[in-house]
């Protein structure tokens, strides 16, 4: 006999026997949480579909790199000179150190100068006592009259002999001794005056004047010393700096430009001389010298330039850069030298093309000056490039050019034309 009880338990059966999705196992109820994972996937799927749709759906030139702002220039004709440059050593025109005469000696009394000053050929730079050599010179004097005074006797006595001898009333002999004698006494007399010569230049050596123009170098030698020309180690040193030299060397393979060049009828080599440090320009000159052999040591030849330097800016025995100037390229294809570029690609600029795009064109370079740079090949004047901006650039980048309205090439498409 069944009961109550057991009769609702098995009306409750069937149920559990249903397929009601809100159920996982027979009797079991589904976890809420999977149908709200379902429906956030779903969502992000859709999200990601709107993604795709939109990316796909831009205009092209709203996707990948915005465009590069750059700076542009053309390529023109000009000329650019053709220089060797060089390392020079600055070399004063002379350099003299000022000693007394070897035939004097005596106590420096007197220094007329002052250190560091410039100084004029001719000027009285110091004195030696010359109160010795006076006394010397006034006994020379008082030797020359009284040998004079006897050259007179002498030549009065010869004369009286001539006459006796004519007369045959003294001895042949002693008129001809007496001949002689005035020969002893005219060489007496010049003997003496050479004497007084001599002294009267050792005098004028007592006063040292400056043998060239130039400044004078620090003191070597200071007043109340005792001097002498054979072991002086000199009282100033004079060095000429208006002109100046400068002393440098040409490679062999340059030689013969340079040579050619300096032969020619007019031909003045232009030498311009840069600051060993801030390599700005602070002299201009030309060359003066070539030597006659080439250094084997370091396969140079010797040269000179000369340098007016007036405001004193070459300062002797200085290091100087040097660029000299051999020939001039006229007409030739000239680019600033910052837009010329070194890579994988080899030596190149980054070329405007139509479109406001660019391209990578290989180029061969001639020479420079630092400022533009000539072209041999690979550009024509009117070649627009770019000069600044070009560190993301790549082929075929888009581009905007600074200081255009809208950024436009400004005639690219005349200029970005393609050459052989």
């Amino acid at each position: 006999m069944v009961s109550e009880r057991d009769g609702e338990g098995a009306r409750a059966a069937p149920a559990a026997l249903t397929d009601d999705p809100e159920h996982d196992t027979i009797g079991s109820p589904r976890p809420p949480g999977r149908r709200t994972g379902l429906i956030l996937a779903t969502i992000a799927a859709v999200l990601v579909a709107l993604i795709v749709w939109h990316v796909v759906s831009r205009p092209t030139e709203t996707r990948g790199t915005p465009p590069q702002t750059v700076s542009v220039a053309a390529a023109r004709r000009g000329d650019m000179p053709v220089t060797l440059d060089e390392i020079g050593t600055v070399t004063p025109t002379a350099t003299v150190t000022v000693l007394p005469n070897a035939s004097v000696s005596g106590y420096l009394t007197h220094v007329y100068f002052h250190e560091g000053e410039d100084v004029r050929k001719g000027q009285l730079l110091a004195e030696i006592d010359p109160r010795p050599y006076a006394v010397l010179r006034r006994q020379a004097m008082a030797a020359l009259a009284k040998d004079e005074a006897m050259l007179a006797q002498a030549q009065y006595d010869f004369s009286l002999y001539q006459r006796l001898n004519a007369k045959q009333a003294i001895a042949a002999q002693t008129a001809v001794d007496q001949k002689y004698l005035v020969q002893q006494q005219t060489a007496a007399v010049a003997a003496d005056r050479a004497s007084i010569a001599q002294y009267d230049l050792d005098i004028a050596y007592c006063h040292i004047t400056a043998p060239v123009s130039g400044r004078a170098g620090l003191r070597l030698v200071d007043p109340g010393n005792y001097i002498t020309g054979s072991a002086s180690s000199g009282i100033v040193t004079l060095t000429t700096l208006q002109p100046m030299l400068v002393q440098f060397g040409v490679a062999q393979n340059d030689l013969a430009k340079v040579a050619a060049r300096f032969s020619a009828p007019g031909g003045k080599l232009p030498v311009t001389a840069f600051d060993s440090s801030t390599n700005q320009p602070i002299a201009t000159g030309t060359l003066y010298a070539i030597g006659n052999q080439m250094n084997t040591g370091t396969g140079q030849t010797p040269m000179r330039a000369t340098f007016a330097n007036a405001d004193h800016r070459l300062w002797p025995n200085a290091f100087v850069n040097l660029r000299i100037v051999v020939d001039t390229l006229r007409g030739a294809t000239l680019v600033p030298t910052k837009a010329v570029l070194t890579g994988a690609p080899g030596t190149y600029v980054f070329l405007v093309r139509p479109g406001n795009t660019v391209g990578i064109r290989k180029i061969t370079l001639g020479p420079s000056d630092g400022t533009n740079t000539v072209v041999t090949s690979g550009l024509r004047p009117g070649d627009q490039v770019v000069t600044d901006g070009t560190d993301r650039l790549s082929d075929q980048a888009k581009i905007r050019i600074a200081g255009r309205p809208g950024g436009g090439a400004g005639g690219g498409e005349h200029h970005g034309h393609h050459h052989p």
